[in-house]
């Protein structure tokens, strides 16, 4: 067996594998020698067969699986000791008029090597890091709606002004079709609140969506549109009357409070703005986080230059696709859905490598505890034994699925902190509207 590697460029290689007789005739002798004694043959007693018999009914089936087999553990074991990184599996060259017949056989696989390349974490961006208040709007409309939420409910078959309606958003060419409650205050124009004062149970109102709400985003939660089709949407929809909605609302005091936050733990409205800010604001943080990740991702897709082995690939995409293989036009479709994804898998192991980011037990069982805390916490178990929070730590942890998902946020977590570590980033303080608009391009 001789394996050698010749290097088309820094991108592709080709390695042969030189088969000789010695190293898959003995494998295949005794295969067939097993063969022989369990061959049932009309004509021949059970082991009599004669060799020549077997050889040439199942001689060219064992040697080429043999031979297949001494080529891909020989080849494997010397893509390890070389320590290659390649991209994709070597892909077989086929030669015309391949000869079985011989004794020594010679295999050529092409190889789509990982390219070198050097990432700069410090280097210039025009990356931000926002920082989101919650500002007195957001805080005074906080407020109203925990008084309407806590506040006497009535129902009522008429809408007057500062009723809230329930009803059906519809317009089917659009697919539009999704049940809401709505303070009538969120529309834009006055004149579209007008029009359902005097309205009643079972009454439609038509309504058209071109600046219906101060902010367009508005229409991904009240008609369930893509954010994709809610800038410059211009359609006409009815919405359905179901309930109209009157309040009145709760009273700011000690009892409101302690429903909200338990016995004294706030005692006025100062302390309740205070609480609202600071809940809401670390909130944020997680979104904040998101989209500095998100960020970072897409400026170090675009700033890290390096080549790709894209011919190989785009064979290998070919090639590997399943039973039936992909065109060349498909392969290449798919080779530049994948591209930008490859590239930053690659950058960021990259990173992984150079930073040492490296995932213990110790960090996977601390981070599932946390977890499972907080979503305790979320239904009313504030101090759970550690035997109890533990116990479902062991669970989580013994499902595989769970382990990746948790390994994959831990890993993010890593991330975060080290871009947040080595990343030029500008921080800016923004309301939450101002991020809506920034985390869409818009700002």
């Amino acid at each position: 067996m001789n394996i050698t590697r010749t290097n088309v460029d820094a991108l592709n290689a080709i390695i042969t594998v030189e088969v000789s007789k010695a190293d898959y005739a003995p494998k295949v002798e005794k295969i067939l020698a097993d063969y022989r004694k369990n061959a049932a043959i009309s004509g021949f007693r059970k082991g009599t067969v004669p060799m020549s018999l077997i050889q040439k009914q199942y001689g060219k089936a064992v040697l080429l699986e043999e031979v297949n087999k001494v080529v891909q553990e020989n080849l494997n074991k010397y893509l390890q000791l070389e320590k290659l990184d390649i991209l994709g599996n070597p892909l077989p060259k086929v030669t015309d008029n391949f000869n079985w017949d011989a004794d020594d056989f010679k295999f050529d696989f092409e190889l789509g090597l990982t390219p070198e390349f050097s990432v700069d974490l410090a280097a210039k961006n025009d990356i931000v890091h926002y920082k989101i208040i919650a500002d007195d709007t957001m805080l005074n409309a906080q407020i109203a709606r925990i008084q309407k939420q806590y506040g006497k409910i009535i129902s009522q078959n008429e809408v007057t002004e500062g009723n809230d309606v329930a009803g059906t958003f519809f317009n089917e060419e659009k697919g539009i079709n999704n049940r809401t409650t709505i303070d009538l205050e969120l529309f834009a124009d006055k004149k579209t609140a007008a029009s359902f004062i005097g309205k009643k149970v079972g009454d439609v109102v038509t309504l058209n969506t071109k600046g219906l709400f101060h902010d367009d985003h508005k229409l991904m939660d009240f008609l369930a549109v893509s954010h994709d089709d809610v800038h410059g949407l211009d359609v006409d929809v009815t919405f359905s009357i179901d309930e109209v909605i009157a309040s009145e609302p709760a009273n700011l005091d000690q009892e409101l409070f302690d429903k909200l936050f338990g016995p004294k733990a706030i005692t006025s409205v100062d302390e309740l703005k205070a609480k609202i800010k600071e809940d809401a604001e670390n909130q944020f943080v997680q979104q904040s986080n998101q989209k500095f990740l998100n960020d970072v991702s897409q400026s170090l897709l675009v700033s890290t230059k390096f080549d790709l082995p894209a011919a190989f690939l785009k064979r290998w995409i070919q090639q590997s696709a399943g039973e039936t293989p992909l065109t060349p036009e498909q392969a290449e479709e798919e080779y530049i859905k994948s591209e930008n994804g490859l590239r930053f898998q690659l950058i960021e192991g990259k990173i992984m490598a150079e930073n040492n980011l490296q995932i213990t037990f110790e960090d996977l069982k601390n981070y599932t505890t946390e977890v499972i805390k907080k979503q305790m916490a979320q239904f009313g178990q504030m101090n759970p034994t550690d035997e109890d929070v533990q116990g479902i730590v062991a669970r989580v942890m013994s499902n595989q699925d769970e382990v990746k998902r948790l390994s994959e946020q831990v890993m993010s977590e890593k991330m975060l902190q080290l871009y947040k570590d080595k990343v030029n980033a500008k921080t800016k303080e923004v309301n939450f509207d101002e991020f809506v608009k920034a985390m869409y391009g818009e700002a």
